[in-house]
């Protein structure tokens, strides 16, 4: 019996099983609930009283009254789950009345967006229910000073981006100076677009750097690589994430630059030239980032828009900067760092809201558990979504594709077609132009305009061409006429690496039971196909030219679950290497908090040196002795990243020899930390000793996000050439 039983039990904790039956019976006691007059205090400890008095707020100040559906979603929020609800189902106002029932509850709330727009838009647009539940709110964004941080993180409720929330946790870690520290310490995080954060950014380290040094990348490495042919001086793997020197390259190389490419003792020119050629072959302008303003921009490759503040490591961005004749951008010595992950792991207590989180529930599970809950729709979907259409190559699918956009344009119906990067985008756009029509294309060049582009996309003949839509916070609402025309029409050129951004994109039509449909395009050549399936045949076109046999729909599938599968592993394997990493700062942030806040620096120097300390002025040795051991705690943690950089630089070479890497890592790491604590107490002592000794800090600081190198580090690289050569030797 006990074993049936654990059956169902499993069964109703499945993905996006979690029973609703409970909020459903708080929400109809709160419909049976009014207040005619004067709004009353929420009773916290009656959930279905909460409901009904947020409900009367949310319709006297923003004349919006929620449904039945989007009180389910809050109330998901208030017991620590991910709710799934469809695009257009009223997301920000759920979360703003699951942030307003923690703060009741006398909770300090992080609502954690994706960009700066979003964060300063859902904060002033809820302010008036927040202020009729006597609830403070403020928001930050990139611009914010560091008053105005303080201010908003004072607030009950603050909004904010997930980057700018974590630089400013990197700069409060390095604060010699109490009063200067603007963080309250977490308590709950209430996430936007959960699975872009907690899963697709999930391992991306956001930096606090400083001593700044311009970029290193030769420009006439850049020079060189450009003259050299693929097929005779060099060659990509299958998957485009490995590029090499063929031997008549190594040749040419050498004899142009007087070199020995592989001399053991001179690694450096061979380095140059590696990130050199990543840069030429493998990254491409207006795919993988664009130039604007004179500067190299990262292009987020699950939004689509200007990555913020990203870079890549700096070998590979200065590469990129060589290759197109830009000036180096400034690098620097690591101070801090900590991965979005382990920023949002700070927090006693996690929620979060998005369209797309089933797909991901296993993530959200492993790596935070939270639990999904699916949320109805207000009205249920009509959409009519459409099978794949299928072509052998790319320019037969875009033949295709233009086709039926015109067809579809002169019906007046309007169409958004989702691409999967700024080239692709803006060709499309010139194709539809030859043929008279005049597409709004919104991408990672224009995403400033996006929530006007957006805003429009639903009106009778406008055809819009986007890069990605996931992340982009405006609904479509459908002009006059357009119902009848079937609603907004989307078409995917593509699919993508992820099947949520497919689903995305398809819920930008049908929103609160509006008529819609949608459809994908897509080759046997594409990129999901040839990166992640190469080995897979795939099946012959009809006499007109389409893919229909059933062998083709699942190769699309099969390359979707392979590249999220890929994506999962890494998401592990960086977790394996971070999260001790995370456990000894927050050894180190334990002691040096008692060092900012307390005694515990004046206490081990008097100790340490009686004399000495007796012949400093009473009025600066507390201060003195405090400064002294935070930089030296300081000092020793930057040298303590950039050795386990290098560490994790090498260590897979420890495979080659049958050793576990994330076993030797952590083994390497645990020694060399604590060496750091003994190293600490020498320099604090000779600094202590030393009158004369400058406790110098960076002259300035920045922050940033490494996007991860595409291609894994050039050790990986090794590796997986050693091992493909062995299994196939």
């Amino acid at each position: 019996m006990a074993s049936f039983s654990g059956f169902f039990r499993n069964l109703l904790d499945r993905p996006g099983g979690l029973n609703l039956t409970p909020y459903k019976k708080i929400v109809e006691a709160a419909g049976k609930l009014s207040f005619p007059d004067e709004l009353p205090e929420p009773k916290m400890d009656d959930l279905a009283h909460f409901c009904a008095v947020v409900r009367e707020a949310a319709d006297r100040t923003l004349g919006l009254r929620p449904y039945d559906v989007q009180l389910l979603g809050t109330l998901a929020l208030l017991h620590g789950h991910v709710a799934e609800m469809a695009t257009g189902e009223g997301k920000t106002l759920s979360g703003a009345m699951a942030a307003a029932g923690y703060a009741l509850q006398g909770k300090r709330v992080h609502v954690i967006s994706v960009n700066d727009y979003l964060a300063q838009r859902d904060a002033e647009w809820m302010a008036p229910f927040y202020e009729a539940l006597d609830v403070s709110v403020g928001w930050i964004g990139q611009n914010s000073t560091h008053e105005e941080r303080r201010e908003a993180y004072g607030k009950d409720i603050c909004y904010g981006p997930v980057s700018e929330i974590g630089f400013d946790v990197l700069r409060d870690r390095m604060r010699t100076d109490a009063g200067e520290i603007i963080m309250p310490p977490p308590e709950v995080a209430l996430v936007d677009e959960a699975d872009s954060v907690l899963v697709d950014e999930a391992r991306v380290p956001l930096v606090l750097a400083g001593a700044a040094d311009p970029g290193d990348a030769v420009p006439e490495m850049a020079a060189l690589v450009r003259t050299l042919v693929r097929g005779y001086h060099y060659e990509i793997d299958e998957q485009s994430r490995n590029v090499f020197l063929t031997p008549k390259g190594a040749d040419s190389v050498e004899s142009i630059l007087g070199v020995d490419l592989y001399d053991e003792n001179e690694p450096g020119t061979l380095i140059e030239l590696n990130l050199a050629l990543h840069a030429h072959a493998l990254l491409t302008r207006d795919v993988d980032y664009i130039v604007r303003d004179g500067k190299v921009q990262l292009i987020n490759p699950s939004r689509g828009r200007v990555a913020l503040l990203q870079r890549w490591p700096d070998g590979l961005q200065a590469a990129v900067e060589a290759k197109e004749t830009l000036s180096p951008t400034e690098k620097g010595e690591i101070l801090d760092q900590i991965t979005v992950q382990g920023l949002i792991k700070r927090y006693p207590q996690v929620c979060g809201m998005t369209g797309t989180a089933v797909a991901v529930s296993e993530q959200l599970g492993e790596f935070y558990g939270l639990k999904v809950a699916v949320i109805p729709p207000n009205k249920p979907c009509v959409r009519l979504d459409e099978p794949d259409r299928l072509y052998p190559s790319g320019p037969d699918r875009d033949a295709a594709l233009v086709e039926e956009i015109q067809e579809m344009h002169a019906t007046g119906r309007p169409i958004l077609i989702g691409t999967l990067d700024v080239a692709e985008s803006e060709n499309l756009a010139k194709l539809l132009q030859r043929r008279g029509m005049e597409p709004v294309v919104l991408n990672a060049k224009n995403d400033a305009e996006e929530a006007s582009i957006i805003a429009r996309a639903g009106s009778l003949g406008v055809i819009t061409v986007s890069t990605q839509m996931a992340g982009r916070g405006t609904d479509i609402r459908l002009g006059e006429g357009v119902a009848e025309l079937g609603g907004l029409y989307v078409i995917g050129s593509g699919r993508h690496v992820s099947s949520r951004l497919d689903d995305q994109l398809r819920g930008r039509a049908g929103r609160q039971g509006d008529p819609g449909g949608s459809v994908f395009f897509a080759s046997m050549r594409d990129d999901l196909i040839t990166q992640y399936v190469p080995d897979e045949r795939p099946p012959a076109a009809d006499p007109d030219g389409v893919v229909r046999h059933r062998r083709g729909a699942y190769l699309i599938a099969h390359a979707q679950r392979v590249a999220e599968g890929v994506n999962l592993e890494i998401h592990r394997n960086t977790w394996r290497y971070t999260r001790l990493l995370e456990h000894q700062r927050e050894l180190i942030l334990e002691w040096r908090d008692k060092v900012l806040h307390g005694d515990s620096a004046a206490q081990a120097l008097a100790k340490a040196d009686p004399e000495r300390w007796e012949s400093l002025d009473e009025d600066i040795r507390d201060d003195r002795a405090r400064q002294i051991v935070l930089h030296a705690i300081d000092t020793c943690w930057t040298e303590h990243l950039a050795f386990l950089s290098d560490l994790r630089e090498g260590i897979h070479l420890r495979a080659l020899g049958r050793m576990s890497p994330v076993d030797e890592f952590q083994r390497e790491a645990v020694a060399e930390y604590k060496t750091l604590l003994a190293e600490v107490e020498r320099r604090s002592l000779e600094s202590f000793e030393d009158p004369a000794r400058d406790l110098k800090r960076p002259s300035a600081t920045w922050t940033y996000m490494v996007q991860e190198n595409p291609f894994g580090t050039e050790w990986d690289r090794i590796l997986k050439r050693v091992t493909s050569a062995v299994r196939h030797g």
